[in-house]
């Protein structure tokens, strides 16, 4: 099985820095981190153009604007009465919290998830590409790629057991914690998909591999079941 800091050399040799998160302010991240979830991200940077074209995208502007004006300027990242009540209520934490230099990184991830609406891996996200600290994402993707490479046994895995699993194999480094998610991603979009592309995937570790149908034997049907 190939080692955590072994993968992360290869899929950075692959794909190249990828320089994450996309955005220009630490708040964007916050704002990006919420109205990404159950989207896709082009309707993510729809939204946030809007925001920034009416001037929306600072915290202490947000919170002071009628809910209907945030409504309107995120709907292109759907649900957005639920993410517009969410907007206000992390740009309030965002406030009071930034920049967190006074916290630790469990600290900063306590008080951002008594936010309403901010999960595991949104707090993740936002500590790590936002406040810039050093702890691991784990999302979708990750649990995907970890169970093809034979780290666990199915994607069904608790949030906290794939962090602690990750961020006891490689070094506790901002920099390696935020290409190595974003690699990850990366990886996952082009070759690790719901449905794999196996055949062209650059990674001939992958235990779930089949060369000669292109797919994981994770898709094969069971004995049983044939």
């Amino acid at each position: 099985m190939i080692e955590l800091t072994t993968l992360y050399k290869k899929l950075l040799d692959i794909y190249g820095p990828q320089n994450w998160w996309p955005a220009d302010t630490p708040f964007e991240v916050l704002v990006g981190a919420i109205l990404t979830q159950n989207t896709a991200w082009r309707n993510v940077e729809k939204a946030i153009q809007n925001l920034k074209k009416q001037g929306f995208l600072e915290p202490a502007t947000l919170v002071s604007l009628p809910l209907k004006a945030i409504e309107e300027a995120i709907k292109p990242s759907g649900f957005y009465k639920l993410k517009a009540k969410r907007l206000i209520e992390a740009s309030k934490a965002f406030i009071k919290l930034w920049p967190g230099n006074h916290l630790t990184v469990s600290e900063l991830r306590k008080e951002l998830l008594k936010v309403h609406g901010i999960g595991p891996e949104t707090a993740d996200s936002i500590i790590l590409y936002a406040f810039e600290k050093p702890t691991f994402v784990i999302d979708a993707y990750t649990r995907r790629l970890f169970a093809r490479l034979g780290y666990f046994e199915s994607e069904n895995i608790p949030y906290d057991v794939v962090k602690r699993f990750v961020e006891s194999r490689i070094p506790k480094d901002l920099k390696i914690y935020k290409e190595f998610h974003a690699l990850i991603v990366e990886h996952a979009k082009r070759f690790c998909r719901k449905s794999p592309m196996c055949y062209d995937c650059p990674l001939l570790e992958c235990p779930k591999k089949d060369f000669t149908t292109g797919n994981t034997t994770l898709d094969q049907p069971s004995k049983a079941s044939s």
